[in-house]
């Protein structure tokens, strides 16, 4: 949940109880990590097509649990489920919320692929 932690804007949260960490970013969920069946899961916001690929390739992800099965997944440790993988489909997740919101809702993401930002000039 590093990952999900250190991105701009994020707060985490516990509406549900102690037993379940949820991300937001702008006040909207994009993440929790909570124990399904005695097991740690954690349940990510995810694009239709995307997640039924995913479903497809890993037995260890899932249909979203307690929530919009089309739209979310859930993933449990298992085979190929690597912490890569599961900080791409975590910055995947904060994505699609952000490029969800109002342009003046959205916090800055910089790749760090991209360079740096526009900057302005003093004077």
């Amino acid at each position: 949940m590093e990952v999900a932690a250190g991105l701009p804007a994020v707060s985490r949260t516990c509406p549900f109880g102690p037993e379940h960490d949820v991300f937001k970013v702008a006040g909207k969920i994009f993440l929790m990590a909570t124990e399904a069946t005695g097991e740690p899961i954690v349940t990510l916001k995810c694009e239709p097509p995307h997640a039924a690929a995913l479903r497809q390739e890993f037995p260890t992800i899932t249909p979203g649990y307690h929530m919009n099965k089309q739209h979310w997944i859930s993933l449990a440790a298992g085979p190929g489920v690597t912490r890569d993988l599961v900080a791409e489909l975590v910055l995947n997740a904060y994505e699609l919320v952000v490029d969800g919101l109002p342009r003046a809702e959205r916090p800055v993401l910089r790749h760090a692929d991209t360079g740096p930002g526009p900057t302005t000039e003093a004077g």
